[in-house]
């Protein structure tokens, strides 16, 4: 069952798996963060394995621009390292597709790493193509 969390709970067990895809991001500091995120839109759905363990997260969050119209915009999707290959990756894409499609979204889209191969093959077998670059430029 996929869902999308809601409790300090909810977001507190999506943290392992999530760390695994932003390795910088801190235990202490992840649900006052998450919630902060969730202000501004984001949210966080997940799946559990047959265990009740989190196996999968996607953050994400609904969109306008002139480029695609409304949209849902994937900030974060990864599966566990333990439960890759076994189809909990390709459950979340799809109902983020039919979430997207009831909230009247004309598309879904996200940013993935350069160095992501297995990501980017993932990406492009859910039918997603790849439309552009993103350039960035940080000030620290």
């Amino acid at each position: 069952m996929i869902a999308i969390a809601s409790t300090d709970d909810e977001i507190r067990n999506c943290f392992a798996t999530m760390k695994q895809l932003r390795p910088h991001i801190e235990k202490n500091t992840y649900i006052a963060t998450m919630r902060g995120m969730m202000k501004e839109g984001y949210q966080l759905a997940y799946l559990k394995n047959d265990v009740g363990l989190v196996s999968c997260v996607a953050g994400f969050k609904i969109s306008h621009n002139l480029f695609l119209g409304k949209h849902l915009y994937v900030e974060d999707l990864v599966t566990a390292e333990t439960a890759r290959a076994s189809g909990h990756g390709s459950k979340i894409f799809e109902w983020l597709v039919a979430y997207a499609k009831t909230e009247h979204c004309l598309a879904i889209d996200l940013d993935s790493g350069v160095q992501r191969h297995a990501a980017h093959k993932f990406y492009l077998n859910q039918g997603m193509k790849i439309v552009c670059y993103h350039f960035l430029a940080e000030f620290a």
